[in-house]
């Protein structure tokens, strides 16, 4: 998984052949999943920033979209549904497979006897046995932190989770719809004000990154995925906490060809990676602005990391 970093370390970009898996989710956990999925109605909506604060990222000028109806996780996938699926299922993620996965340095108890780490980005350690059940590596489990996302999610792990509860990833439209809340044209999905009068709405970096985290909002890494307040769509931490995959391959936003909106627009046959969405606990203004509805960056698919995770949609 080694390879150029950004606000997400990502892998070499190696296609990974996702293992068969020989059933389908039990009957249970295709209820639990049901029962975290909230019906969206669609419409028209501008996709994308006014002004956008890294040219490529791609993510401006805005462009009018259509959404079809659809249904998309109340919150991020939690670390109780991921081990429902793995038990389940005995799947494994490639961060399991591998045998180590990225952590953010502040959370190692010696960060030091951790040497390997992406270039220019020495607070992501390369970690032995770092994966969604041991999300700091060995010591941590995800038994403490249940209501949590599951971190260290690569797409295919998210694909695979997805394809055996009869889901999908969300596309890149249908998740900045759900992001905005019917709001239009604000930065957050409660407004504008990064910190509101009532108070933090989401889970980002307060500080002098990457040294000095102060937790003003009250966490250092994630936070339970239905932790801040819901969007008026009834949506939980659709930006801070983790980055979410989507189903879209990165390239520019939808164009119009015609003198008709796009339609559900699917993205580009090719790209570099897969979109991710949303930000994380490590988004700050001086080094990852990128906590806001319209943000975007992406990644490859076999790439995981500790703010890495996954929402589903239907």
């Amino acid at each position: 998984m080694e390879g150029k970093s950004c606000c997400a370390p990502k892998g070499p970009g190696r296609v990974i052949a996702s293992p068969a898996l020989a059933r389908r989710a039990s009957d249970t956990l295709r209820a639990m999943v049901a029962d975290s999925l909230i019906p969206v109605k669609g419409g028209f909506f501008e996709m994308g920033a006014t002004i956008g604060r890294y040219p490529d990222d791609l993510d401006s000028p805005p462009r009018r979209v259509f959404v079809s109806p659809f249904s998309l996780g109340r919150t991020s996938v939690t670390n109780r549904l991921f081990a429902a699926f793995a038990a389940e299922s005995g799947y494994r993620t490639v961060a399991e497979t591998e045998g180590w996965s990225f952590v953010f340095h502040l959370f190692l108890d010696d960060p030091l006897g951790w040497v390997e780490h992406p270039p220019q980005t020495p607070w992501w350690r390369a970690v032995a046995g770092a994966s969604w059940a041991a999300p700091e590596g060995p010591g941590s489990d995800w038994h403490d932190r249940p209501d949590h996302p599951a971190v260290h999610l690569s797409w295919f792990d998210a694909q695979a989770l997805a394809e055996f509860t009869g889901t999908r990833l969300p596309t890149e439209a249908e998740w900045e719809f759900a992001a905005r809340g019917g709001l239009k044209g604000k930065r957050f999905p409660w407004g504008n004000d990064l910190v509101p009068a009532s108070g933090h709405r989401h889970n980002t970096w307060q500080g002098q990154f990457p040294q000095t985290n102060t937790a003003e909002d009250g966490f250092t890494g994630t936070c339970p995925a239905d932790h801040f307040p819901p969007n008026a769509y009834g949506f939980h931490n659709m930006t801070g906490n983790v980055w979410e995959w989507t189903a879209t391959k990165f390239g520019p936003l939808p164009h119009n060809p015609g003198r008709l909106p796009p339609r559900d627009p699917q993205g580009p046959a090719e790209g570099p990676g897969y979109v991710i969405r949303g930000g994380s606990y490590l988004c700050h203004a001086s080094y990852c602005e990128r906590y806001q509805v319209h943000s975007r960056t992406h990644n490859t698919p076999d790439s995981s990391t500790g703010h890495g995770g996954a929402r589903l949609a239907r």
